[in-house]
């Protein structure tokens, strides 16, 4: 019993302490080179989704395109695909940004909260690559393109599949769920990490 809790204590939180990475720091160490289109569709994840959420994101230079993740599998080769949703941005703003992901252990809730932006100087991101499950909000337009084939947009993607792009997005009540994130710079004022855990954890994701 106790090589089982150990086993899947260190699984979780290996998987939690390789979230804060990206989300506090050093996200553009892992960026793939968008400016040469070098964006790998076929992305090695955790398997573990995260929640992203702001109040609202201003975005120039709009894509978005479909796409695959796979989790490694345990024998160290591809396991589980998910096709996923990618967008691209090329320069963001996010006001009071939020990000959470839970990590519990067995019988003990653990979520971690990353918070930024919440004055009137935003969280600011660069090459901005996301990987996700689903987003809701509410979007506006600039210059919008729908239905271009998606490897106009990048030459990483598959030939024939739906893409659209937009000089500018905006979007209020973000809410997101994710799997990948890269930037190439990641600007997070008035950064705050917390973790939570148990009854503290109640309550704590961004949604």
């Amino acid at each position: 019993m106790q090589d089982r809790f150990d086993n899947q204590g260190r699984t979780r939180w290996r998987r939690f302490a390789a979230m804060m990475v990206p989300a506090t720091a050093a996200a553009g160490a892992i960026l793939f080179g968008m400016s040469t289109g070098a964006i790998a569709s076929d992305i090695t994840v955790s398997g573990q989704t995260f929640k992203i959420g702001a109040e609202r994101l201003e975005g120039d230079g709009f894509k978005q395109y479909g796409g695959i993740v796979r989790e490694k599998g345990k024998d160290g080769k591809s396991g589980e695909v998910h096709p996923i949703a990618l967008s691209e941005i090329s320069s963001a703003e996010l006001y009071s940004l939020c990000q959470s992901v839970r990590a519990d252990l067995p019988g003990l809730p653990v979520v971690l909260t990353i918070n930024a932006g919440e004055g009137k100087d935003p969280a600011r991101a660069k090459d901005l690559l996301i990987a996700m499950d689903s987003l809701n909000g509410n979007a506006t337009f600039t210059n919008i393109k729908i239905g271009r084939d998606a490897t106009d947009l990048n030459p990483t993607a598959q030939a024939g599949s739906f893409g659209q792009n937009s000089d500018h997005v905006t979007i209020t009540n973000l809410r997101q769920v994710s799997r990948y994130t890269t930037a190439a710079t990641f600007n997070l004022v008035g950064l705050r990490l917390k973790v939570n855990v148990g009854d503290d954890a109640k309550g704590k994701e961004c949604f």
